[in-house]
């Protein structure tokens, strides 16, 4: 196998530990159903909350009250993307222990770094300014920019701009399909938001975020 050169990067719940965040702004734009009479009025944990995480806010609308009206949706989508912004801007958000350590080792190495997230560009864009991550990746890519199309679909863009191999890093199936469509190596992020068995089909699956220099020595 030729050697990779680029690593594609899931966001949340790969390098961002998003359910520090988006707890909350879930239930706040489910409380806002509840007052509309779209919802019952219920309590949710983190465990249902988080499986969400990964999914586009289209796909994720769509799959959660596919009955609720297209302005409504957009209206709890943007309830769920303020408050998680807000949260960036006020520092609250957090990344894997880890994360900035193997983005700094990876590009020492030579790799360039490629931000692939099902977010909205306002999130992407306040995700870089807290975290620096401009001085890591050589490119960001959401999917709001290309009308939330899968991200096996976006992957041509990027193919289209890197020479070399490539190597895909996520918690969700919608990471994985990227490699299982393009014939890709995968690292499943076990500690992500994904469901028991969801990743099963991945290359080498990680616990920890700092398992990925070992991968990578041991295939490069």
């Amino acid at each position: 196998m030729d050697k990779i050169k680029n690593i594609i990067f899931d966001y949340d719940g790969t390098l961002h530990n998003s359910m520090i965040i988006y707890g909350q702004g879930f239930r706040q734009a489910y409380k806002y159903l509840v007052e509309l009479g779209y919802a019952q009025e219920r309590l949710w944990d983190d465990n249902e909350i988080s499986k969400w995480i990964g999914f586009s806010s289209k796909e994720m609308w769509n799959e959660f009250m596919p009955e609720l009206p297209e302005d409504e949706k957009k209206k709890c989508s943007n309830i769920i993307g303020s408050y998680m912004i807000q949260c960036i801007n006020e520092n609250k958000a957090e990344l894997y222990e880890g994360a900035i350590d193997i983005l700094e080792y990876l590009k020492e190495k030579g790799f360039n770094l490629i931000f692939l997230s099902n977010c909205k560009i306002e999130y992407m864009e306040a995700q870089r300014r807290s975290f620096n991550l401009d001085n890591y990746f050589k490119d960001f890519y959401c999917t709001e920019e290309f009308g939330f199309i899968p991200k096996y679909d976006i992957f041509h863009a990027i193919k289209a701009k890197y020479n070399g191999n490539f190597l895909v890093v996520g918690d969700r199936y919608q990471d994985m399909e990227i490699a299982k469509v393009y014939n890709l190596v995968f690292i499943g992020c076990k500690y992500g938001f994904g469901k028991e068995g969801e990743l099963k089909d991945s290359n080498f699956l990680i616990h920890n975020i700092l398992e990925i220099k070992e991968i990578i020595e041991e295939i490069n």
